[in-house]
């Protein structure tokens, strides 16, 4: 199985790869594993859908909650 990087698949998907370390934290990014500081996800992952996104508008988290 091949392995990609956090950069690597954030130049294919097109986000930084600070979020897809936030994915791989969340357990959203299915078989990414942790090495080190280095997260590697398997390179046949599907994107996940944006669970920020509601309504078609970024919705912003209240702080405190």
């Amino acid at each position: 199985m091949e392995y990609l990087t956090t950069l690597e698949l954030s130049k294919l998907w097109g986000i930084s790869s600070r979020r897809i370390g936030v994915l791989c934290a969340e357990g959203r990014l299915e078989g990414a594993i942790k090495k080190g500081k280095t997260w590697l996800i398997p390179s046949d992952v599907k994107k996940p859908k944006d669970e920020r996104i509601k309504n078609g508008k970024y919705v912003k988290p209240k702080k405190g909650k």
